[in-house]
């Protein structure tokens, strides 16, 4: 192969590549949030998961865009590695839609493509349009670039050094591993599958050889995944530990299936007699809807192994026992005013988490040790139980409406969900804080003595207004409500005062502009927490006299 034959070999395969992103741009940007949406709504049904990954990835063309996806929801909580991994094995199966369209020729029209989707996204306002011209553009590409790659290896054909190196890759194992490591270069598994493909066409790849390349290739597509699960917490790690392990599955099953009846291939062979690019195609897609029907029976221990490399933390579990309801009960039939009871330990219960929150915000706030993001850590998975329960003791009480309730319960219910409310923007507030240290950290500025002094009264007072609240809430004690009405005024006059003082050091200079923001920030936070505690702490209160 000459200089310029390896240029155009390169010149091809990277305008294959960027044809492939512009393409998952196009039809990722044309789908919008649909594609999101319609993954926030994966169940545990094994099938219907499936059926989502591959049908999301045939829609952006993407299975490692997919794949970003399920570890960003499992990473947020809002996808189980259960529900992960059917997604997963079904993004397996729809990457390989990739391969079925480049085994058409479609190099001919690959020009008027480019063409009509560069006039599209280029001269074209309406941004659907535009999408759509991404998409087209892309297509054009792709298959430019596969023209690119088999005319700059066409001379290769004829190298008895590339056929000496290709025939070292006659044994399954260095096959397999050759697939891993180039399609990690790449990070593709579509990619490398088409690249392999074309050598395939032009007679220098032995169609058996591919098989096993194609195999590796599934390997090695999970490590973008696996980089990307490096950034991630504990449940997203595992997500893409367990991508890995249903690869190295399936590429274990295959190989044993393959070994013991070689007829599979022969058969593949016989869709497709004369056409080894379609061949490679049928392969691809065969063995990964037959990869995923012999191991989705099985997915849970695929789930339960990642668990085992990656074992729960105690703070993990009890993340895992927070997010759930403790005393309302999910039977429908509940009479209201049990449930409303059952509502006000949840309420309470959730509670006691925002009061704990916004100490812990306190604490790392002030303290002086570097290590605070112990701290950090601990406030923002409490948070993320505090939202949990939000939601679920809202969702709950608004049920109640469909059902006969007295004035008062009805009352009750009503007053419920603002508690709830309330609770949870103690929390936000608990969030703000521990985001004020980061920030300070980051420009590296501390707030002055005196402003540190004065914040730590504010922050005091502010923690004693949720206190008293949650215990006139929690017992409906309103004999406590006029000590908690002198506190939050109390911190009223407090917060006015302090910000007057803090006027008076930015005047004289003696303020960095970061810890100036913050302080002016930090103290409205504190300010409203009070303001949050009377509002729950009332809630109950007025319409309790009328009964």
């Amino acid at each position: 192969m000459s200089i310029a034959e390896f240029f155009l070999l390169l010149g091809g395969v990277g305008l294959f590549l960027y044809g492939m992103t512009i393409m998952s741009s196009g039809l990722q940007n044309a789908a919008g949030d649909k594609v999101r949406t319609i993954l926030e709504h994966v169940t545990s049904n094994k099938l219907i998961g499936i059926a989502l990954g591959v049908g999301v990835t045939v829609l952006i063309q993407s299975s490692s865009a997919t794949d970003m996806m399920v570890i960003g929801f499992v990473n947020s909580g809002l996808m189980s590695l259960v529900e992960a991994i059917s997604v997963i094995m079904g993004a397996n199966i729809g990457t390989t839609i990739t391969a079925q369209i480049t085994a058409f020729d479609l190099a001919l029209f690959a020009p008027v493509l480019l063409f009509i989707g560069c006039v599209m996204y280029l001269f074209m306002k309406k941004p659907a349009v535009k999408y759509i011209g991404m998409i087209i553009l892309g297509f054009g590409m792709l298959f430019v670039g596969v023209s690119l790659i088999k005319d700059a290896i066409r001379p290769l054909s004829k190298s008895a050094e590339f056929k000496s190196f290709l025939s070292t890759l006659n044994k399954p194992i260095l096959a397999v591993l050759f697939g891993i490591a180039f399609t990690a270069l790449l990070q593709s598994s579509s990619s490398s599958t088409v690249i392999f493909q074309t050598f395939a066409i032009q007679g220098i790849l032995d169609y058996k050889i591919a098989v096993y390349l194609v195999i590796g290739a599934a390997i090695g597509s999970v490590t973008p995944n696996l980089l990307a699960g490096l950034t991630t917490n504990r449940d997203g790690k595992r997500t893409a530990v367990l991508n890995l392990f249903f690869n190295l599955i399936r590429a274990a099953i295959l190989l044993i299936l393959i070994g013991v009846f070689p007829q599979i291939l022969d058969f593949i062979v016989s869709l497709s007699p004369h056409d080894v690019g379609r061949q490679i195609a049928n392969t691809h897609t065969i063995f990964a809807i037959t990869a995923v029907v012999l191991i989705a029976p099985f997915s849970k221990y695929i789930v339960r192994l990642s668990e085992i490399l990656i074992p729960e933390l105690p703070e993990e579990a009890r993340l895992k026992e927070g997010k759930k309801l403790q005393f309302m009960s999910t039977n429908n039939s509940m009479i209201p005013s049990v449930t409303i009871k059952q509502a006000v330990l949840e309420c309470t219960r959730m509670g006691n988490m925002a009061l704990e929150n916004l100490n812990k915000s306190l604490e790392c706030f002030f303290t002086d040790k570097g290590d605070y993001k112990e701290l950090d850590a601990q406030v923002r998975a409490t948070e993320s139980i505090v939202d949990f329960l939000c939601s679920e003791i809202t969702d709950r009480l608004v049920e109640l409406r469909t059902l006969d309730m007295s004035d008062a319960d009805a009352f009750r219910a009503s007053k419920l969900t603002i508690v709830a409310s309330n609770f949870e923007r103690i929390s936000d507030h608990a969030i703000n804080i521990i985001e004020y240290r980061e920030r300070l950290e980051n420009h590296n500025e501390k707030m002055s003595e005196s402003a540190n002094k004065d914040m730590r009264v504010l922050g005091e007072k502010s923690v004693k207004s949720v206190e008293l609240c949650i215990q006139i809430f929690s017992k409906e004690n309103f004999a406590l409500l006029a000590e908690l009405e002198r506190n939050e005024n109390l911190v009223d006059r407090i917060h006015a005062e302090i910000t007057d003082k803090h006027v008076e050091r930015l005047m004289q200079g003696k303020c960095d502009p970061t810890s100036g923001i913050v302080f002016t920030d930090m103290s409205t936070d504190l300010e409203r927490c009070s303001d949050n505690a009377l509002n729950i702490a009332t809630a109950l209160r007025a319409r309790k006299r009328n009964y």
